[in-house]
């Protein structure tokens, strides 16, 4: 299983911010230091913004920050949220169901499904604030240079 680039940006998305809670953060701050477009990033933060994740603010000196406390926001719920579907295989679109010629003898959407659901059972028990260790938020953060700062 592959998250979609968009969760993976709005998950990295929160951490910055989780890292960040003493200051409004930009959008383009964001782009530059994640090495993204930031269109893409534009369309993250709104989604985030959409489903109660993040505040924006408007305007000169404006930017985003967490809607709440970090450990109270849990990764099950963002990637529930913001990945929107989890189709494993063919099966599980609804506009292809009853077209698999072996489907009313198979179990794979069943396994699948199990194994969609204990993944995310996991994420549920993780809040934004279990993403961020002590020496990473304090020290290597800031000192990662552009060079060093990519995806992935």
């Amino acid at each position: 299983m592959q998250l979609t680039a968009h969760t993976d940006y709005a998950l990295r998305v929160l951490i910055y911010l989780t890292i960040h809670t003493d200051k409004l953060v930009t959008i383009t701050e964001l782009a530059d230091f994640f090495g993204v477009s930031r269109n893409h990033l534009v369309k993250v933060v709104h989604k985030l913004g959409v489903k109660g994740f993040i505040l924006t603010v408007r305007g000169k000196g404006g930017g985003i920050r967490l809607s709440r406390p970090a450990r109270e926001i849990s990764v099950g719920s963002v990637v529930r949220e913001v990945e929107g579907h989890f189709q494993m295989a063919e099966c599980f679109n609804p506009n292809k169901q009853g077209q698999c010629a072996i489907q009313t003898r198979c179990g794979l959407m069943g396994l699948l499904g199990n194994a969609v659901e204990q993944f995310l059972q996991v994420l549920d028990k993780a809040v934004l604030s279990d993403l961020v260790t002590v020496p990473f938020a304090g020290q290597r953060l800031r000192s990662l240079d552009a060079t060093q700062r990519h995806p992935g």
